[in-house]
């Protein structure tokens, strides 16, 4: 018995280690809060993204820092056809970094409600990565980002995406 329990744990390890080894994301961890940082963490974000992801084709447009704040605008494409927006914002606020999101259909109509946002705590930041909960932004090159987002499916479990944009012109 005590045999069975010691390889369950190393089981139970090794596939902990080999998650976070092949996962981009980091969840956000209550008992240490979010890193200080700026939104200088962020300055080779903004621009024209294009990429596909999602069974389309998507755009991103970031701005640069203003007022305390970075804002982004998203669509996705599917069979030629708008599928959805998102309206993103990341502000400094408490010293440090959050991010949040707003999703709306074709229409613009919301899917949170009036004043719901989905809200992203910052985890960790290092010069060309910056780690939202289950939100990642990795710089590849002047020209090449990836985002990496836990996305949730109806069944309760999750995947992570890999969005691969390259700047364009607007």
């Amino acid at each position: 018995m005590k045999l069975a329990i010691v390889f369950l744990t190393i089981q139970a390890i090794s596939l902990s280690l080999y998650a976070q080894k092949h996962f981009k994301t980091i969840p956000y961890d209550q008992s240490l809060g979010s890193p200080k940082a700026t939104l200088e963490s962020l300055k080779w974000l903004p621009g024209s993204w294009k990429g596909e992801a999602l069974g389309g084709s998507t755009e991103e447009v970031w701005t640069p820092p203003s007022g305390g704040s970075m804002m982004c605008v998203f669509k996705l494409i599917v069979d030629d056809k708008v599928s959805f927006y998102e309206l993103v914002t990341i502000v400094e606020e408490n010293e440090t970094l959050l991010l949040r999101l707003k999703h709306f259909d074709k229409n613009l109509h919301g899917w949170e409600t009036k004043d719901e946002t989905i809200d992203f705590r910052l985890v960790k930041v290092m010069p060309n990565r910056v780690y939202f909960d289950e939100f990642t932004f990795e710089r590849i090159s002047e020209n090449e980002i990836n985002i990496y987002v836990m996305i949730g499916s109806q069944d309760g479990s999750s995947e992570e995406v890999k969005f691969n944009y390259h700047k364009s012109d607007l």
